[in-house]
């Protein structure tokens, strides 16, 4: 797969700023502690390598990360920020920031600073060697950094997943993505829809690969859900999504 991109996101005076060839989607809510230090990883880890940009998506927090984004917003040059008026969820505010977004390839990061804006070169390299119908490059946690509860609710999600949609992906909840804007958008929208993204990449005749990234201990805030709220809505999402896939046609056209 052949992709042209910019060396560098840097601005010179008088010169018009490049239209960015990725955008790092990354959906927050109540992490006004982790907003600035993520921020200024991502920053460093892209500047010089992708002309890029950052769509912040505030999902009606209640604390103060709308002051600190608005703050940052000011340093950074590349910050973008996109506001729920009401609390919509992860799923949403993911699309919320993919449609927002100005560039063809999309990057993903949880909000809470435990994936590492680091590998998202490495997701960029292999897309670059990946064939063109690889569409989704999936962040893989081989070494996770969360509670041994947490840890063994999603090796049972896991493989109850895999068993029931077959989409060879060992670990859909990892926040670290890359896809194409165009086949993400094109896919059906459902709440919770982000932990199944390989299964619907792949019913939509898309390859998907996961690619093994780091992990890192929450550093301050708290999580969002507990298992047992991933575990209820979890079954009933997997119904679901066996079903589209069921009832899925892929037809390959050609235009005279």
């Amino acid at each position: 797969m052949n992709h042209a991109l910019p060396t560098s996101n840097a601005r010179s005076p008088g010169v018009k700023a490049q239209r960015p060839q990725l955008s790092v989607v990354v959906p927050v809510f109540n992490e006004e502690s982790n907003l600035a230090p993520l921020l200024r990883e991502i920053v460093a880890a892209l500047r010089g390598v992708v002309a890029f940009e950052v769509v912040y998506v505030d999902d009606g927090s209640r604390d103060g990360s709308l002051a600190v984004l608005s703050m940052l917003k000011t340093e950074f040059e590349e910050l973008r920020v996109v506001r729920h008026l009401t609390n919509a969820g992860q799923s949403t505010s993911i699309r919320t920031g993919v449609k927002a977004a100005r560039a063809p390839w999309i990057a993903t990061l949880d909000g809470d600073g435990q994936n590492d804006p680091a590998d998202i070169p490495k997701l960029l390299t292999a897309r670059d060697a990946a064939s063109p119908e690889t569409r989704l490059f999936a962040g893989w946690r081989v070494d996770r950094k969360d509670s041994t509860s947490k840890r063994w609710a999603s090796r049972w999600a896991n493989a109850i997943r895999a068993r029931m949609l077959r989409d060879n992906a060992p670990d859909t909840g990892c926040g670290i993505k890359l896809f194409e804007r165009e086949a993400y958008l094109d896919l059906p929208y459902f709440d919770h829809m982000h932990r199944y993204l390989p299964a619907l990449m792949q019913r939509a005749g898309w390859t998907t690969v996961s690619i093994p990234v780091h992990h890192r201990p929450r550093s301050s805030g708290v999580s969002k859900y507990n298992n047992l709220q991933r575990a209820l809505v979890g079954i009933r999402d997997l119904v679901g999504v066996a079903w589209l896939i069921k009832r899925s046609r892929i037809t390959r056209i050609q235009e005279l």
